[in-house]
Order: structure tokens, then sequence, then C-alpha cells
């Protein structure tokens, strides 16, 4: 058996050959499991401060702070705006989380939300030059429970800080409410990756694959399991997008949406749920099996797999059927199944399968073109303009059903989604900088970018950041083959 790469790149390889499929799933996402709490262990955290200006000598301090610092902060006193470029506000980002919806395990207390926020600060420092800082609070009011309120007045008051709020697992129907209110109460913009971001980059996914299977999204038929925050606005962003209402069908966990589903229309709390049940699935499709029969396109952002998905529901669908089973972490139905059930694209959320749609392709460029531009809000148009910008990225290199959209690791995907996020926000009015051309965003954008993995790379080169331990690694390789083969 090889020994695993500290990129970790061979880990199919270190399998042993006797795995099967779903084995091989299992153990890889064991695998992970296992290091993430080990890596977290080691290096207590993912992201540290570091200064970014000269410190030549201690004399600089009374630039830095007072007495010469009193200039800057009288400027800013005079013209509000001029602190985004006075200071780190211009390049930072605030990831706020009450914690209650976090990946598929849930309410996980407000302190329990800090691996992934922490983990999407890293991202958006390596994949797109920003600055970012974890920030998760507690939400619950004097009953107890969880109030959304409670995080608009938080991020109200915080957002003089920021150039842009990103928002992170909070659960529903709250989420509606937060965004829909900070979207418009807010001079920066407000984002929700869990409900935008990942409607923005499954859009990109769903426009290359209609290319590939030469259909057109107005004609398509389009079944969603999961009525959460985030499959409710991939339906909305893609019937924006040119999908036909109509022809579309949703399914929560009591049924399908349709306008007689008198639970969802009397808990106002559910507005943007009981929207979609005005304006789809006409017909009142009572079951998955039913809906399935003869639709283009399946995606489900449901309950992690497998066996969520059946394969008898895809063995139904029209000719080259479109499946997004987008679960974490673990997908409705495994790619291997789909496909032998008929599936001809097949994508998920995980990045060790073919096609992964994941907002980490997302939210790093989209973020950095709105930051550029100092947009007071991310429109719905913008988030469009990156699901294009994502689709032409991709389809430019060249597409095939098991590549149908950019990965983290194309550096050149994040500059060209901030030029171009960058340009709508100019056109929707939404920016305070519009003298840039596309070309000088998507240069400021690349060389961000770069300057952040260098400098990373610095610090892992001279050792201030220090490998991960082989045997470690090798560890948490045994301790994942073990799981699935009980040896």
């Amino acid at each position: 058996m090889a020994q695993l790469k500290a990129d970790l790149s061979n880990l199919e390889e270190c399998l042993p050959s006797t795995l099967s499929q779903e084995q091989r799933a299992v153990a890889k996402t064991q695998f992970y499991k296992e290091l993430a709490e080990k890596v977290h262990k080691f290096y207590k955290g993912k992201i540290q401060i570091m200064p970014k200006c000269t410190l030549a000598g201690f004399n600089w301090f009374n630039a830095y702070y007072t007495p010469g610092v009193s200039r800057i902060s009288t400027n800013i006193r005079d013209n509000n705006d001029s602190s985004l470029f006075y200071s780190l506000r211009g390049n930072f980002v605030g990831g706020v989380s009450d914690s209650t919806r976090v990946l598929g395990d849930g309410d996980v207390t407000p302190p329990g939300g800090l691996g992934v926020m922490e983990g999407k600060a890293l991202l958006m420092k390596y994949l797109g030059g920003i600055d970012a800082v974890p920030i998760c609070i507690d939400s619950k009011n004097k009953e107890g429970k969880n109030d959304p309120d409670a995080v608009i007045e938080f991020v109200q008051r915080i957002q003089h800080t920021f150039g842009a709020i990103n928002l992170e697992d909070i659960s529903q129907p709250n989420c509606y409410k937060i965004l829909d209110v900070l979207r418009e109460s807010c001079d920066i913009p407000v984002w929700h990756d869990d409900q935008q971001g990942t409607a923005s980059v499954t859009l990109a996914g769903l426009l290359n694959a209609l290319k590939l299977v030469k259909k057109d999204i107005h004609e398509c038929r389009m079944v969603f399991i999961g009525a959460g925050s985030s499959n409710t606005t991939c339906l909305r962003l893609i019937v924006t997008a040119g999908a036909d209402p109509k022809k579309i069908v949703m399914f929560d966990s009591k049924g399908s949406l349709h306008n007689g589903r008198e639970d969802i229309k009397k808990d106002t709390r559910f507005y943007r749920k009981w929207e979609i049940c005005e304006t789809t699935n006409p017909s009142k499709f009572g079951s998955i099996a039913e809906a399935c029969v003869g639709a283009d396109v399946l995606i489900s952002l449901s309950t992690p797999g497998p066996g969520v998905v059946k394969a008898e529901w895809i063995k139904s669908m029209g000719e080259k059927p479109i499946v997004f089973c987008c679960a974490n972490p673990v997908p409705e139905i495994y790619p291997y199944e789909a496909k032998e059930a008929g599936a001809y694209i097949v994508a998920t959320g995980r990045g060790d399968f073919p096609n992964q749609v994941n907002n980490s392709v997302g939210f790093p460029g989209i973020l950095k073109g709105a930051l550029i531009v100092r947009a007071r809000k991310i429109t719905d148009n913008m988030a469009i303009a990156a699901s294009r910008a994502l689709a032409e990225f991709a389809e430019k290199r060249g597409i095939n059903p098991d590549n149908i959209i950019g990965t983290m690791d194309e550096p050149g995907i994040f500059p060209k989604e901030a030029a171009d996020v960058a340009m709508q926000a100019i056109k929707d009015g939404v920016a305070r900088v519009t003298d840039l051309t596309w070309q000088q965003v998507y240069d400021i954008a690349e060389h961000d970018i770069k300057e952040a993995r260098e400098s990373a790379q610095l610090l892992q080169d001279s050792k201030h950041i220090v490998d991960f331990p082989q045997e470690t690694l090798n560890e948490c390789l045994a301790y994942a083959i073990n799981k699935v083969t009980g040896k």
C-alpha cells in the first residue's frame, strides 16, 4: 500500500484495493473526520492575525497609534466611507453565525460553530485574498428561543467594522428574515452563504450540465428534494435565471409544496417557502417518485445519505438526467449508484467525487468583487453574474459529464468571478467605486490572492508554520480503514 503524501493527493491509492466503492467512500469520510480532530488540536485553530505594515522601528507606533492616529479618527469622523480606505475594513469580512444549523449536525451551541467559521475565514484568505474573522454568537432570547432579531441587531451594530458580513449556519426560518432585513438595512453587503452561495454555485453547475445535454433551462422539468434555506434559494435563483416555475416541484419532509399547503401558509415565518407554494407545482404531485417520472433535473439538498435518493427515481427520469445530490458530509446517493441508475451527470458537495458543487468556488470571488468596488449590497444579479462567470470559466477550459464546474485549485477562477461581480455591482448602482475597469478589478484580485498564498507558503517554508506529523497522518488512515473493515 502506498505511503500517504503530505498533500493527501494519493489518498485513494492508499486504500486497500479490496474495498467496495461504498466502503471507499465511507473510509474517506472517516479519514477526514479523524484528521480534522487531530489537525485542529495540533495547530490550535487555523488562522492568526499578522501585521501588514512596515515596522522599521518602535517610533513607527507613534504613527500607527497615538498621537498620529488621531488624524485617521477625525478623517473618518468627517467621512465614514473613508474608513473603507484608511483601515482594514475595505478588505475585511465578519463571519457571523449562531451555530444553529452546522452542516448535518444541527445546533452545536455557539462555540461549536467555530470550526466551520474559522475554516471559512481561512478559505477567504487563501482563495480570495480577504481578511476575515469568525464571530459565533448566542441568539437565544429570555425564553430560550433563537431570536432572529438578536442576530439582526448584532450585525447592524458591528457593521461599521467590516466591509461585508458573511452569515453562516443559521437555521430556518430565522435565516430568511435575518438576510432580508440586513440586506436592506445595512450599508455594506450582507451575504448568507448557505442560501446565496449554494444557489450561485449550483446554478453555475446546472448551466454547464444543461449545455452538455443540450437542454434549455426554460423547458426543463425539475424536482427539488429538501426545502431548507439552501434549496429554496437555489430554486429562486434558478427561476430568476430562466427556469419555468410551473415545471418545478419541491418536496419537504411532509410532501410536495403547492398552494394547498395550509401548514406553510399559516406559519408566516416560512414566507419564502409559501412563495414557492404559490408559484410551483400546479399539478400538485404527491410523491417524489411521481414527480421524477420524465424529469430532466433532480437537485437534492436534504438529509445526508446514502439511501435518501432512490435509484428507481433516477431510472424513471427523462433522457440524460442531471442529478445534484449535495448533502454533507455524505450525499443522498453515491455517484456510482446514481450513474448505475442512469444519471448522465452527477454532482455532489464533496471534493473527493467528480463535480463538486461547493460554495468554496463561489464566496471568495463574490465577496472579493463586492469589496473591491466597496459595494453597499450584493444583488441577485451579482449572484447570477458569479454563476455565469463560474460556468464560463469551466466551459472555456473544457467541460464533460465528470467536469462541469471549476475547482478551488484553479486560481484563475476567483479573479474572473470578482471582476464580473464588480462590474454587475457598478451596473446595479450599488458600488461606491465606479471608475474601475473589468481588467483593473481582475488584476487587484489576482494580486491579493497571489500575495496571500505566497505569504502562507513563506511561513511554511520558514517553519513558522510547522509540518503536520506524517505519523499522525498514517494513524488517521489506519483508523479509517479499520472503521470499514473491522480489522
